[in-house]
């Protein structure tokens, strides 16, 4: 019997050496997770029959060390969740490993061809959150966008002397005829930029009159804006409507917004001055942030968003099934899987241009080692003894 004993101590310390060997072996795998090798004492009612492996588990909680790659689409979760993939036959996977790229029409894939999955966008560019599927981003240029609309917000010096205009009319050449002035450039429906300058007059107490010049020429629709005894803007109530003429391109018909201008005893200072529009451009990048929104970069400084990276968290995450050192899919007993965006509720944040590296610890996975070689030892010593006492009681027979 005690052969026997010794040949499953023999058979567990193999399975449980396979087990170290792994881990060592994948120390530099992104997103591996340890695995440890559990055992069962074999028991035939009261007789001990050795022992038997009862299976392996894998440290899925226990995060590995983050590493610097400096590519995009290389994705690290800091804290809780997954990413989640899914094959071309359907198969959803979950995975800390993430290393992706883009391949030849604009999907986001792991090194297996695995798609990312997270929230659309339409076609206006919205993303569509309660549908989750393929990301992709889109490749090739981006037309020109003529400018609609500027939001403006600044405050007026009430300590300005207010301009007699009828005495001094306005002339953008001559500065005694406004207080201040600020040019914005825009663009048309050809990308072509233009530039759009504001100049302010104080006409009264808490009165403001907006002049306007297209490219240098002065425009006849003036503005005027009023002002409360505290400060805050009366009217307009609503966005200017202005409508300026470019050469060989439609008319740029824009609006500005004053709604968040004050007048305070400071001096003239522009907080906001945001117009849309853009001149044609070429992809030059993709950006992650960290709420997992990608955007397609171009080589205006501008960005479109392209889709939102999904995560994914289980009520018992230890219940997944492991396809692979780095992948698992669902079962019953890790639940059903909650996903959302990264850094909403317990969804861990995303750093873009890093990966989250494997989690073995080589010295306690050394010190594992020299105890299943001491135990394989002990395991022979048994049968080798065995094997001597056998031998004396033949020889006494």
């Amino acid at each position: 019997m005690s052969y026997e004993i010794a040949a499953t101590g023999l058979n567990a310390v193999n399975e449980q050496l396979d087990g170290i060997s792994n881990n060592i072996a994948n120390a530099g795998t992104v997103g591996y997770k340890s695995m440890t090798t559990e055992f069962s004492a074999m028991y035939a009612g009261t007789q001990a029959m050795g022992v038997s492996v009862a299976g392996t588990a894998q440290s899925i909680s226990r995060g590995g060390s983050m590493v610097s790659t400096g590519n995009a689409l290389d994705l690290a979760i800091d804290n809780g969740g997954f990413f989640v993939t899914c094959d071309s036959a359907g198969n959803v996977c979950y995975t800390r490993a993430g290393s992706f790229h883009t391949d030849k029409e604009g999907n986001i894939v792991n090194s297996t061809g695995d798609n990312l999955q997270g929230y659309p966008v339409d076609d206006s560019g919205t993303l569509e959150t309660g549908t989750v599927t393929d990301l992709q981003i889109q490749t090739g240029n981006i037309p020109a966008q003529a400018t609609t609309e500027e939001t403006f917000t600044a405050n007026f010096c009430a300590q300005d002397e207010a301009i007699d205009t009828a005495a001094v009319p306005f002339d953008p050449i001559n500065v005694d005829s406004y207080n201040s002035s600020y040019t914005t450039t825009v663009y048309d429906s050809l990308g072509n930029e233009h530039s759009v300058a504001q100049y302010f007059t104080k006409t009264a107490d808490n009165t403001w009159e907006v002049h306007y010049s297209f490219d240098g020429e002065t425009q006849s629709t003036t503005t005027q804006l009023s002002f409360n005894e505290s400060g805050t803007l009366v009217s307009p109530t609503s966005p200017t409507p202005m409508t300026f003429s470019a050469d060989g391109a439609e008319a740029i018909e824009m609006t500005f917004d004053y709604g968040d201008c004050t007048q305070y005893g400071s001096e003239f200072a522009v907080t906001t001055n945001a117009a849309n529009g853009y001149a044609s451009a070429e992809q030059n990048g993709v950006q992650v942030d960290g709420d997992g929104k990608v955007y397609a970069t171009y080589s205006n400084g501008e960005r479109m968003l392209q889709g939102q990276v999904v995560l994914a968290t289980f009520p018992n995450e230890n219940g997944l099934q492991a396809v692979s050192g780095t992948a698992w899919v669902q079962t019953g007993e890790s639940g059903t899987p909650l996903l959302g965006a990264p850094g909403e509720g317990s969804f861990g944040t995303l750093s873009s241009g890093m990966l989250e590296g494997s989690n073995v610890d080589i010295t306690g996975e050394l010190v594992e080692l020299m105890s299943a070689q001491r135990n394989y030892q002990a395991n022979t010593k048994v049968i080798s003894a065995s094997t001597q006492l056998d031998q004396a009681l033949f020889q006494a027979m």
